[in-house]
Order: C-alpha cells, then structure tokens, then sequence
C-alpha cells in the first residue's frame, strides 16, 4: 500500500469518527435546555400575570386605606368596579361573598394588563435605564386609564348596562393614580421577574 493510499484511508477513518462521536442534526435541533438560550414567552406570561396581580393589590390596598378619608366606603373601588356586570345595584353591596369576588376579578383584571406592561419593558426597554422604564411605565399606566375609562367604558357601560357609574363615580385623580400605582409596581418588581438566557458553550 502506498503513502497516498494510506493517508486517504486514515483521512477517512478519522471523518468516520467524528461522525460518530457528533450527534444528528435532527437530534440536537430537537433538544431543549434550560434555562433556555433564547426569549422565553411562557416565561414572561407568568412573570407578567404575577407582577399585575401585586399591582392590582397595591393599588386596592391605596384605594382601601384612602377612600375612608374622604367619607367614601373602604371597598368603593371595588363595588364601582363591580357596576359593569352588576350594574347599579353594586353600589349598594356592604360586604361578604360578592366583595370578595370584586376584588378576584380586580386583581386577575390586572394581572392580564400586567403581561402587557412587563412584555412591552421586556422586549423593547429590556437594557434602558431603570428611571427610563419607570417613564415608560408611567406612559402606558396613563395610557390604559384613558383607554378603559373614555374609550371603552364611557360609552360601553351605558350601552349595556344603561349607566355610566364608573366614568362618573371614579374622579379622574382616583383613577389615574391607581393605574399609576399598578404601573409603577410592575416595573419595579422587573428587578426580581428578569430572565436572563444562558449563553451557549458550544463554539
């Protein structure tokens, strides 16, 4: 057997070898790892829906420490809240099981918004400066404000329900600082909600 010969069949074996010892692509490409190395949306969700629902709760407890202070019930958030599917005879609930579930769907009601706001920071604002993100926060706590009281409510409470008890019960500063207070406590409970993807070892 000759050189050339010889070094063709090494060259070969060696090729042989390293196919071996390589996995499939269609095996490494059907392998997860965790952490996962890219965004992680299921992630984010549950991260979301957890920093809305603390927002709604800061923002319930503020309505229910300050409302008393100026001669309105404690739960007055809440039974405003609860005029859109009840209608008019909320405003006359005092207390018990139908409280209890105003203030379920409140807190799951923020906890859906919360996915919104911690995807928008996530995303777009992941590396700005934290009082940046707290700019941004601030927009979008106003922006839903707006958007859920004189987009939407104004107009569909009254169509369904024949009343306007949330636009006209709520005044303007109650309502922008307890969607402000909701922002704010999203953005700030990023600090501890932050997925950082791992980096790949593989050259």
């Amino acid at each position: 057997m000759d050189e050339r010969t010889r070094q063709q069949l090494i060259d070969q074996h060696r090729e042989a070898i390293q196919n071996l010892e390589s996995p499939p692509a269609t095996e490494s490409q059907g392998e997860t790892s965790w952490p996962p190395d890219r965004f992680y949306l299921l992630w984010h969700i549950v991260v979301g829906m957890a920093l809305g629902g603390a927002g709604s709760l800061v923002s319930l407890v503020a309505n229910i420490v300050g409302a008393p202070l100026f001669g309105r019930h404690p739960m007055e958030l809440i039974r405003v809240f609860l005029t859109f599917p009840m209608g008019e005879r909320a405003l006359n609930v005092e207390q018990g099981f139908v409280l209890m579930v105003g203030c379920v769907l409140f807190l799951a009601t923020g906890a859906v918004f919360g996915v919104l706001i911690h995807l928008v920071l996530s995303v777009y604002f992941r590396e700005a400066a934290t009082g940046r993100r707290f700019v941004v926060a601030t927009v979008i706590g106003l922006a839903l404000w707006v958007i859920n009281f004189y987009l939407i409510l104004s107009w569909l409470q009254p169509l369904l329900l024949g009343g306007n008890w949330v636009v006209q019960m709520i005044p303007p500063w109650v309502g922008a600082l307890t969607h402000l207070a909701f922002a704010w406590t999203v953005a700030a409970g990023q600090v501890l909600g932050r997925f950082e993807p791992q980096k790949s070892t593989h050259a």
